[in-house]
């Protein structure tokens, strides 16, 4: 699998919550609110490109260094 594949990759609420290491119930809040990383639905289901998620995570780091600066 080359990178931009795996960058493609569509994760599941249990994989962003792997990666993110935060409770089910927080990142389906952050969904419900609007403030986590860009999600659909694929028929029933709510994914995530891993793309989005790690970008996600990089603007949370970000803005946590701007507001500690």
């Amino acid at each position: 699998m080359s990178a931009a594949d795996a960058e493609n990759d569509l994760l599941t609420t249990s994989e962003v919550v792997a990666i993110t290491r935060a409770p089910a119930s927080t990142v389906r809040y952050w969904r419900h609110v609007g403030t986590g990383p860009r999600s659909f639905r694929l028929g029933r289901r709510v994914v995530y490109r891993r793309r989005d998620v790690l970008a996600w995570i990089e603007k949370c780091e970000a803005q946590e260094h701007l507001s500690a600066g």
